[in-house]
């Protein structure tokens, strides 16, 4: 039976990035507005982000040849793509063997109205918007000219079929944004909505950290991918990269 998955596939959430920053700055000063001048695609990693993606990276190059990422897909946004570029030359991969696809569907999720705006924030400006969040719940709940957890899985959906049509018995890396990251393993793990509200109440994404995937033929009736690492960030730790947890901006309270 022709195997349909990639034989390895490694999910990352991008290094530190200046909004992660940002956001921290503005959320202890008790400000509603987080200040950052670019729009969200443009905002780049910070200092320590570039150290964790260069950590990383070193990890990623201790692996033999065979084991590493041959096939890189990409969120647009610029701390992604600074990630990926930064873990190919740290690991000595060249970028010219790899398969490089930048892909809208991993970009991060779309805040909408409430883009750029902390907890303080949002609940100043539009108290109405989180008592309807309270009621729909974090899944289902799409903020004005925003997405819903759903929203992005729904695009997720298409583009893990393109990877099991196009990267079988490849091995793939992709790297993009904490919300992703979930549904990537709701979609993979096959959860339903409390699990992954679970996951996410659990714990952050780490930034850099790693959650990878190994096809196992036995698994199920024709083979799957097995979860192997979960939010990995031993490579950073030795490296002497702080591992930092940040949510994307805005930061949604846990519930």
């Amino acid at each position: 039976m022709e195997q349909k998955w990639p034989d390895l596939l490694w999910v990352v959430r991008h290094g530190q990035s200046a909004g992660n920053v940002a956001r921290d700055l503005a959320e202890s000063a008790g400000l509603p507005l987080i200040d950052i001048a670019e729009r969200d695609v443009d905002v780049p990693l910070s200092d320590l982000g570039r150290h964790q993606a260069q950590a990383l990276g070193d990890w990623f190059g201790t692996l033999p040849p065979e084991e590493q990422p041959n096939v890189v897909l990409c969120s647009p946004y610029v701390r992604a793509r600074q990630t990926a570029h930064l873990v190919l030359e740290a690991a000595g991969i060249d970028r010219d063997g790899v398969t490089w696809v930048v892909d809208e569907r991993l970009r991060e999720k779309e805040f909408g109205l409430l883009d750029r705006l902390t907890r303080h924030g949002i609940r100043l400006k539009y108290p109405e918007l989180s008592e309807q969040r309270r009621h729909v719940g974090k899944f289902y709940f799409r903020p004005p000219g925003g997405e819903s957890w759903c929203d992005v899985i729904l695009r997720l959906r298409s583009m893990v079929e393109m990877v099991v049509r196009e990267y079988r018995r490849e091995r793939v890396l992709i790297v993009a944004h904490q919300v992703v990251v979930n549904c990537l393993r709701y979609l993979l793990e096959r959860m339903d909505e409390a699990q992954i509200l679970e996951v996410d109440r659990q714990a952050d994404v780490p930034n850099c950290g790693v959650t990878s995937y190994a096809f196992d033929p036995s698994a199920g009736k024709r083979g799957r991918l097995v979860l192997r690492q979960l939010n990995f960030v031993s490579p950073l730790r030795q490296a002497g990269a702080p591992v930092t947890a940040e949510p994307d901006v805005p930061a949604a309270p846990k519930s």
